[in-house]
């Protein structure tokens, strides 16, 4: 999973409040690699209901990216920084980001949770969420799935379905997974 081309790596973003769209508007026009979680849901006003496209984490937008590509990003208009870490740009990891990305795939119900949340992790061996490892999660109505970014101390939680099956994770199969 973990494969690099050049010296690309991932980024995150902090945009302006409310330009998530606009943001990667701009770094599209760029040519760059850019990924946008979002999620749609259902809004009620006092006269209609409508079904709203929004960003998953507010604020936040990604970029697979080169350094001069990284520096290009930070002159659009839309982005205010990248996420810094000990005085560096932070890069997400790719193994990270690729099980991410593959959770975001399904359309399930999300909610963001502010900071990480500490349990069991686990790998989907079959379901909806199947070849995604992540954190279970015990709540009153079932079990959920986390699966983090940490750099961002953000952890996106979707309910797992009954049917799913799941297998513990542990440190050893871990670092074998990094090996291969």
């Amino acid at each position: 999973m973990e494969t690099f081309v050049g010296n690309k790596h991932w980024f995150a973003l902090y945009t302006k409040p409310r330009q998530e769209f606009k943001a990667e508007i701009q770094l599209r026009a760029l040519e760059l690699e850019v990924y946008l979680p979002t999620i749609t849901r259902l809004k009620q006003w006092s006269d209609r209901k409508k079904k709203v496209t929004e960003p998953l984490i507010s604020s936040y937008i990604f970029i697979y990216a080169s350094e001069k590509e990284r520096l290009l990003a930070l002159e659009q208009d839309a982005v205010v920084r990248c996420v810094f870490d000990c005085g560096r740009p932070a890069k997400i990891p790719n193994d990270q980001m690729q099980n991410f990305i593959e959770f975001i795939k399904e359309e399930e119900d999300y909610f963001v949770v502010h900071g990480i949340i500490k349990g069991a992790k686990v790998l989907i061996k079959e379901g909806p969420f199947t070849g995604v490892t992540g954190v279970v999660v015990e709540e009153p109505d079932g079990k959920s799935l986390a699966v983090s970014i940490e750099l961002l101390n953000r952890t996106v939680v979707a309910r797992i379905h009954s049917s799913a099956i799941i297998e513990a994770v542990s440190q050893k199969q871990e670092v074998n997974d990094i090996s291969n």
